[in-house]
């Protein structure tokens, strides 16, 4: 979409109306839009824990330096990723907003704040919303947060992976995880263990580099939403959607019930009393030679189906000396692709009609069959029945514990409290605000790929040859901004490479398994004087992905 400037102008209006004013000098961006950015007011609003990223944040936030606790690990390392709160490199919304933004890639990052008293929600709705911006999008890593469990023994400078926390919330992506995590942990009145509780089928995280507004909702009716950008993008129930289920089954498999040794669970068996028939011939093949079968009138046996490459030329630097004889690459015989076929004709095979296979004894009902078994049911001594986990036990911090190959994750505006309205009008004065400018701001760095315009376009039966140019230009330019759109767009282009693509990949083929035999060093530089003749010297690398530490992720167990 292109920036609409009645719109900004209104949104600039109503942007002043809520506290901002705006920058001295505006800037323009690479399209010419004059971007004017507010400059940042902190807010207003109260709420038990509400985070900014003023300048006296360091009085609130304290860095861990805590080992990693992975005891399925080796390795022994520790939360060394640096943080640091500034305002955003890449789509600043508004002038002077600042976050707290990871640092390296790479590593391992652990940071955390006190909340001034704990937070108990019993009875009450809690909402936790935070904004995240992957301002190098998030390819691989978490940016989660955790409200951590209230501790008299937690030690923010300790803080780690095994600090028990409440509730996990936010994205995490990499590989095939795309999703907005929401797991609470669960203490089991009876045996006093925990229990993470994961959301079935979690939203998909926003990764482009603009932010994006999560928000959490949990109802004291056991009913949860999660919105992005304020928008509900996923509802349900503490009791139903969740794995574990909070409350476990009343009943239980008896584990000490056994099924009988003469129990028969075979619904089927052979028919004892079958016989194979005496004309049943086990040994007759599958396919005979088709004696019908009469070779085509246009099949040329006396042509080769492959040829050497009439285009073919003797490379340059090619020593017969050193490299022995120069032999053509082959190509298919083009004679043959008008002809039913080349070379010496043989009869084909058919389906043997006297073919039966192997015999064996056709299956009847098993009449000593019981049905299936199960074991019988008891009461679970574990039973328990929570009908309110929406009460959370009483949080103490806030906490970011993650691992990312991305640097640059910027995190603001976290809210933590009771009141929907109060996170509303949070989004209002701080996202619905910057929103629309980095958007504006990342569109204008899009490439703009044009349509020809109507009328000056030439006809097939004018020019065939710009005709076609003109449709693949198009197709590539849509393709490199959104290849789903080009195929829907131009779909004869689309179709057409598909073609063309299997086309060359069956010549490929058949030439590689029909090719002349020669000497392994021979074929290599033939091979390499073609590519030098027709194609030009290149070469090509790839990155060893595996060593880039994105199986550090799996010490992130509680996330996946």
């Amino acid at each position: 979409m292109r920036f609409d400037a009645a719109a900004f102008t209104a949104l600039v209006s109503s942007a002043s109306l809520m506290g901002f004013v705006y920058a001295e000098e505006p800037e323009i961006n690479s399209d010419a839009t004059v971007i004017e950015r507010p400059t940042f007011t902190p807010t207003a609003l109260k709420a038990p824990f509400l985070e900014q990223f003023t300048d006296d944040w360091e009085t609130r936030w304290k860095r861990s330096n805590a080992k990693k606790d992975d005891p399925k690990s080796d390795e022994d390392w520790a939360y060394v990723g640096e943080w640091a709160v500034e305002e955003p490199t890449v789509f600043k919304g508004i002038e002077g907003d600042k976050g707290l933004v990871v640092k390296n890639p790479a590593a391992h990052h652990a940071i955390s704040a006190k909340f001034p008293k704990k937070i108990d929600n019993k009875g009450k709705t809690l909402v936790v919303q935070y904004e995240v911006k992957p301002q190098n999008s998030l390819v691989c890593g978490g940016a989660y947060l955790k409200l951590l469990q209230d501790n008299k023994k937690l030690h923010q400078e300790e803080f780690s992976n095994s600090s028990p926390y409440v509730i996990m919330f936010g994205p995490d992506k990499c590989g095939a995880t795309n999703k907005v995590h929401f797991i609470f942990r669960h203490k089991n009145p009876k045996t006093g263990e925990y229990e993470e509780k994961h959301l079935k089928t979690p939203p998909v995280a926003r990764t482009n580099k603009v932010t994006s507004l999560y928000t959490l909702i949990v109802n004291p009716d056991q009913t949860f939403e999660i919105l992005i950008n304020g928008e509900s993008t996923k509802q349900g129930s503490l009791l139903e959607d969740f794995t574990p289920a909070v409350n476990p089954e009343k009943e239980i498999d008896d584990p000490k019930d056994k099924k009988p040794a003469d129990w028969v669970d075979e619904v089927k068996i052979a028919d004892p009393e079958a016989t194979k028939p005496e004309d049943w011939d086990e040994e007759a093949p599958f396919e005979i030679l088709d004696e019908e079968a009469e070779k085509p009138a246009d099949w040329l046996e006396d042509e080769p189906t492959i040829i050497p490459d009439p285009e073919a030329e003797k490379p340059e630097d090619w020593d017969d000396e050193e490299d022995g004889d120069w032999v053509a690459p082959t190509v298919p015989n083009p004679k043959c692709a008008d002809a039913s076929g080349c070379g010496k004709w043989t009869r084909p095979m058919k389906k043997n009609p006297e073919y039966k296979g192997k015999w064996s004894a056709p299956m009847i009902d098993n009449p000593a069959y019981k049905g299936p078994w199960a074991p019988r049911k008891i009461a679970n001594p574990n039973y328990f029945e929570d009908k309110t986990p929406s009460n959370f036990e009483a949080m103490g911090a806030i906490g970011f514990e993650i691992w990312t190959m991305q640097s640059d994750i910027l995190f603001d505006n976290v809210y933590i409290g009771h009141s929907v309205e109060d996170a509303k009008k949070l989004r209002q004065e701080t996202f619905d605000v910057k929103y629309p400018i980095e958007e504006a701001q990342e569109e204008a760095e899009k490439p703009k790929i044009e349509k020809p315009a109507e009328g000056t376009t030439v006809t097939f039966k004018e020019d065939p040859v710009t005709f076609v140019r003109q449709k693949i230009d198009y197709f590539v330019g849509l393709a490199k901004e959104d290849p789903v759109n080009a195929v829907k767009t131009v779909p004869e282009v689309a179709g057409g490479l598909v073609a063309l693509l299997l086309t060359s990949i069956l010549i490929i083929v058949g030439a590689i398994g029909s090719s002349s035999p020669a000497s392994p060093a021979k074929k290599g530089k033939q091979a390499e004087g073609v590519s030098k003749e027709k194609t030009g010297e290149a070469t090509s690398s790839s990155a060893d992905t595996s060593k880039g530490g994105a199986t550090k992720r799996t010490t992130r167990s509680s996330a996946e």
